[in-house]
């Protein structure tokens, strides 16, 4: 049984400038972008691990550790008479490696 190393893999530039939705900046996402050195993607909900690290090498010029990646559940909500529900939503936790940086408040560092 042979494996596919996942270096090696090629993605398609367009399809990975679409996998990041956009970054999740919070209270929760800050203290952990302090604590652990990492940073929270609304990502596509088909979008895998080795897709969104090579999207976020690709996009930001950094190096990735890592990937975990968690779906929350749309709620059902009610807007006035009507029912509706939210979107699922897909987020990716990227570890970056040692001595790497991302910054999303636009100062120059």
């Amino acid at each position: 049984m042979s494996r596919i190393n996942p270096n090696n893999v090629k993605y398609d530039e367009g399809r990975l400038a679409t996998v990041l939705v956009a970054p999740i900046i919070s209270e929760k996402a800050t203290r952990i972008a302090e604590k652990q050195n990492q940073v929270l993607f609304k990502v596509l909900r088909d979008a895998t691990k080795p897709e969104i690290k090579a999207a976020v090498e690709l996009m930001f010029k950094v190096e990735v550790a890592s990937v975990a990646t968690t779906v929350h559940k749309g709620k059902v909500k009610r807007f006035g008479k009507s029912i509706g529900r939210r979107d699922h939503v897909k987020k990716a936790y990227v570890s970056l490696k040692p001595g790497q940086e991302l910054n999303f408040s636009g100062e120059a560092a």
